[in-house]
């Protein structure tokens, strides 16, 4: 069986100009390249590029799989919406890292062994981004999920030397993004139930609630909520999400336990 290599980079914060698209088709005369990202595969030489780099520089995320069974998949996001310390419970050296620089975090999500090689024969890798991004935009909303499921990937990591990190709401409903995580890094079924009895449901918000966010908005300077809107209008949607934070302390996700 010849070697095969996939390469896929989304752009998603903002589009990439015309001279980054130029700089990525001096690596590559065939990969396709648009102003949302770049893709091309290998049977035979590799990317001329070090992926970190090009995330560095121009993508907020990153599919790579490997018919000799190495899969990763990496994400990029602000630095100011996560602190190290609430990350480093998550990382091990085998199946998620958390990687900062001065402006992004950088979150990388690794497999290299399958149980089950024969499916990934077929497995041209096309797909993978179309399901994983949308975990880009759970972590930006504060949900831990992902990582979890990082550090629960290593089977490794559940040693009596470890500790393990809480247990985040919601492993029991996992979002459509997440479960395609579950299959990318081949989680043992039953260490996520396992994890899932000791996991909070995640249930929407009550009357009080709403009341409460209702009053906060109702504090919100005009100034503040023209910028959001602003960048609403322009396409920048995630951007404006962010910047749209609740009171310290308010989290409904953590308001209920599994029952």
């Amino acid at each position: 069986m010849s070697e095969y290599q996939y390469y896929e980079f989304a752009a998603i914060d903002r589009p990439l100009t015309v001279a980054e698209m130029a700089e990525l088709r001096a690596v590559s005369t065939r990969a396709v390249i648009t102003p949302g990202g770049f893709t091309n595969h290998y049977e035979w030489g590799d990317l001329k590029a070090n992926p970190d780099q090009w995330m560095r520089r121009y993508f907020d995320a990153f599919v790579y799989l490997a018919n000799w069974y190495s899969f990763r998949l990496s994400l990029r996001l602000p630095k100011a919406a996560f602190a190290g310390a609430d990350l480093q419970p998550f990382v091990n050296r085998y199946t998620f890292l958390a990687e900062p620089n001065d402006t992004h975090w950088f979150f990388d999500w690794m497999l290299d062994e399958r149980e089950n090689a024969d499916d990934y024969v077929e497995d041209d890798g096309s797909g993978w981004m179309r399901r994983l991004t949308r975990l880009r935009d759970e972590l930006l909303r504060g949900d831990l999920r992902p990582l979890y499921l990082g550090w629960l990937a290593d089977g490794g990591a559940l040693r009596d030397d470890m500790l393990e990190p809480a247990v985040p709401p919601g492993l029991a409903e996992l979002s459509p993004a997440q479960q395609a995580l579950v299959e990318f890094l081949e989680i043992d079924p039953d260490l996520l139930t396992a994890a899932c009895e000791g996991s909070a449901r995640v249930s929407p918000p009550d009357d009080d609630e709403s009341e409460h966010i209702a009053a906060w908005l109702e504090g919100w300077q005009a100034a503040e909520m023209r910028d959001v809107l602003k960048s609403m209008a322009l396409g920048r949607g995630q951007e404006a999400e962010r910047r749209v934070k609740l009171p310290t302390g308010h989290n409904p996700a953590q308001s209920h336990k599994c029952q």
